[in-house]
C-alpha cells in the first residue's frame, strides 16, 4: 500500500465517525426510500431521527461531459460577482447587530396574549439528543419573543416509526403572518397575527411543508396534498415535498415548481407545472465552472429560490476529502453551480442546512459554532448572527 492508498484509507474511517446531527436524518431516511424506488444501486446508513447516528459519506463517480441545458444557455461568468465559485469561511465570524438574534432569548409572553405583525422567524431548542427542550419561540418584528402556547405539536413520524421534530425548515410563511405544521393525518395552521388555530384533516403520514405562494404543500414520502391558504381546500399534487425547492415568493402563482434530485453525476433539476405538477423539462446540474478536484456529491435539507438563484446545502468532494459539508447557489435556470461554500470537514454530517435568502441576496444557514450564519455568495464574506443555538430553525423570506 502506497502513502496515496494508505491517506485515502485514513479519510474514509474519520468520515465513518464523524458525529450526526438530528436535523439532516429525515432527509437521510427520505433518500434511503427513494433509492429503494429507483433502485440506484447505492448504500446508506440508516439514520434514527431523534437519537441521531452515523451517516456514511457519498463517493461521487467521476464527472460526465457536460450536458446541454434544457433551459436558455446562460454564461455564468457573466454576470458581475467578486466571489470566487469556491469559498470558506472565515477562522472567526464577526457579529454585527441583527434582528434575528434575539431567537436565542428566552421566550417572555405567550402568542395567545401577544400575537405578532408579523414573525421573523420560529426556533424549537433541541437537548443533545434531539429531542425537544421547550417550547417554539416566535420571534416578532417588534423583537419580542414569544411562546407557541395555542397547540401542541406531535412529532411527525413515517410508516416504519421514526420521528422527527414538527417544526422544520419552511413552515413559517414567506410573509411571516402563518406557520403550517405537518402531522399524522392532518396539517396545523396557525394565524400568528390571531393565534387562531385551524386543523385539516387528510390522509396518511405527512411530514413536511413548503409554502408555494397561495398553497401549502404538504407530504411524506408517498402523497403530497396542495392546501388553498385561504379556504383549506386540498387535493393530490404530483411533487415530492423532500425534492422541492420553496419557490420564490415574489415569482407569482404561475410560476413553475422546481425540484432537485439525485446524486453524484445523477444530480439534476426537474421543473414542473404549477398547478398540476407536470413535468415541463429536466436538466443535469452543471458543475463545470469548479476547479478541480471540487464536486457536489449529493444535495440535503431544504432548497431556496431567489430570483434566477437556488441554495441549499450539500455534500462536496473538496480538496481535502469527499463528503465534506458544504452549500451550493446554482443558476435555476441552467443547473449551473455559481458558488459552493466550503465547511471543511471537521463538522457533523448534516450540520449546515440552508434556512433561507434575506431580501438582499445573502443565504442564511447553520453554521457551527454560530448556529445562525449569512454568506453573501457575491463577496464570499459570511457573518454570524447568533451563536451557540442548538435546535431547529424555520425563517420568513
Amino acid at each position: 500500500m502506497n502513502e496515496q492508498e494508505l491517506r485515502q484509507l485514513l479519510t474514509v474511517s474519520v468520515e465513518d465517525v464523524l458525529p450526526s446531527q438530528p436535523a439532516a436524518a429525515g432527509w437521510e431516511r427520505a433518500r434511503r426510500t427513494r433509492r429503494t424506488r429507483r433502485a440506484v444501486g447505492v448504500v446508506a446508513l440508516a439514520v434514527l431521527l431523534v437519537g441521531g447516528g452515523a451517516v456514511a459519506a457519498l463517493r461521487p463517480p467521476a464527472d460526465p461531459a457536460p450536458v446541454p441545458p434544457v433551459g436558455p444557455t446562460v454564461d455564468p461568468t457573466a454576470d458581475p460577482t467578486h466571489g470566487g465559485p469556491v469559498q470558506k469561511p472565515p477562522a472567526e465570524l464577526t457579529y454585527p447587530p441583527d434582528p434575528l438574534a434575539k431567537l436565542g432569548d428566552p421566550a417572555t409572553v405567550p402568542l395567545s396574549e401577544r400575537p405578532v405583525q408579523r414573525a421573523l422567524g420560529l426556533f424549537q431548542q433541541l437537548d443533545e439528543e434531539g429531542r425537544e427542550d421547550g417550547p417554539v419561540r416566535v420571534l416578532g418584528n417588534d423583537g419580542v419573543v414569544r411562546s407557541l402556547d395555542v397547540v401542541t405539536l406531535a412529532p411527525t413520524r413515517d410508516a416504519s416509526g421514526n420521528e422527527a421534530t414538527a417544526l422544520k425548515p419552511g413552515v413559517l410563511s414567506p410573509d411571516g403572518r402563518t406557520a403550517a405544521f405537518a402531522q399524522t393525518k392532518e396539517l396545523i395552521m396557525i394565524d400568528l397575527t390571531t393565534a387562531a388555530v385551524r386543523r385539516i384533516p387528510l390522509d396518511g403520514y405527512l411530514e413536511q411543508v413548503v409554502w408555494a405562494h397561495d398553497r401549502v404543500l404538504v407530504g411524506g414520502d408517498d402523497r403530497t396534498y396542495a392546501v388553498d391558504r385561504v379556504t383549506g381546500a386540498a387535493s393530490t399534487i404530483d411533487v415530492s415535498t423532500w425534492e422541492l425547492i420553496a419557490p420564490d415568493p415574489a415569482a407569482g402563482r404561475e410560476a413553475p415548481l422546481i425540484e432537485m434530485y439525485g446524486e453524484g453525476t445523477g444530480l439534476k433539476l426537474r421543473s414542473r407545472t404549477a398547478r398540476e405538477g407536470e413535468i415541463r423539462s429536466e436538466q443535469p446540474i452543471n458543475r463545470s465552472a469548479l476547479p478541480s478536484p471540487y464536486q457536489v456529491n449529493e444535495f440535503y435539507g431544504r432548497g431556496w429560490l431567489h430570483g434566477e438563484r437556488l441554495a441549499r446545502a450539500a455534500w462536496i468532494t473538496s480538496s481535502e476529502i469527499s463528503g465534506a459539508e458544504g452549500a451550493a447557489v446554482l443558476d435555476a435556470r441552467t443547473g449551473a453551480v455559481l458558488h459552493l461554500l466550503d465547511l471543511g470537514r471537521d463538522r457533523a454530517k448534516g450540520c449546515c442546512v440552508v434556512l433561507g435568502w434575506d431580501n438582499k441576496g445573502s443565504v442564511l444557514l447553520r453554521l457551527e459554532p454560530a448556529a445562525l450564519a449569512r454568506w453573501h455568495p457575491e463577496t464570499g464574506e459570511i457573518t454570524g448572527i447568533a451563536r451557540d443555538l442548538r435546535g431547529v430553525f424555520a425563517l420568513a423570506s
